[in-house]
């Protein structure tokens, strides 16, 4: 009896288990900047729930326009569950070599002035201010990001689904007189990139500041959507300069 008792246990354990980690919560790892802050580049991966497929997606972002580089994002997923997630990085790697070199990035990595991660509960999701670099006391004004969560026509896909799609605005925050707040991303649509977004909230402040031109900032942001088994979490980027 003891025996068949911590069986059970042990089998709903492992269900209860297998329910908590269903989701797939992409990693994101920060690549860093060409030498000049022209372009910034971060890297998410993971295991893909339902299928348990290794990917691994690349992003090359223009900050003089906050738009993907020519030929990008590269979008790598293995479609062998016994294939490894080092894999599907390496091919993700490899591919972006002709973008920019890894070398270049890894030299100009530039500051994490600020992180959250989804798993955070201190933190407001929502917003950030940070000291853009780290000298004390602060020789820059303070980088103040608030996101705003829009509800927005769902793309054709995930009319099935039901619940709220949404998208989000992002802003820019005076810090000091007589600088302007601004808005810098507001989404007018949802992307089907974006699969069926719940809900965002801002993951980190990256910061760089190039040799010569103005210092340039890319603000990463988590979105949660729908998933095979759970909510997911996908990232993406919003840049600029200061």
């Amino acid at each position: 009896m003891r025996f068949r008792i911590g069986s059970i246990l042990v089998t709903a354990f492992s269900a209860l288990a297998s329910s908590v980690y269903a989701d797939d919560t992409a990693s994101v790892e920060v690549l860093g900047f060409s030498e000049d802050g022209r372009i910034f580049a971060f890297e998410e991966y993971g295991i893909q729930d339902g299928s348990g497929f290794p990917y691994a997606n690349r992003f090359y972002i223009d900050t003089t326009k906050d738009g993907f580089v020519a030929g990008t994002p590269i979008r790598v997923r293995l479609d062998d569950e016994g294939a490894s997630l080092d894999a599907a990085r390496e091919e993700a790697r490899e591919a972006g070599q002709s973008i920019l070199a890894d070398e270049e990035l890894q030299e100009n990595r530039g500051n994490t002035a600020g992180w959250n991660p989804v798993t955070e509960y201190s933190a407001d999701p929502k917003r950030i201010s940070v000291n853009p670099r780290p000298v004390f006391p602060p020789v820059d004004d303070a980088l103040e990001f608030r996101l705003e969560e829009l509800a927005l026509e769902p793309p054709e896909h995930c009319d099935a689904l039901g619940g709220d799609i949404v998208g989000f605005r992002l802003t820019r925050i005076a810090t000091v007189p007589g600088e302007q707040t601004e808005i810098i991303h507001e989404d007018k649509m949802v992307p089907s990139s974006r699969r069926c977004p719940l809900g965002y909230q801002i993951g980190g402040v990256q910061t760089f500041f190039p040799a010569e031109g103005p210092p340039v900032f890319a603000v990463l942001v988590a979105i949660r959507s729908f998933g095979f088994e759970g909510p997911d979490y996908r990232w993406m980027a919003v840049t600029g300069r200061f």
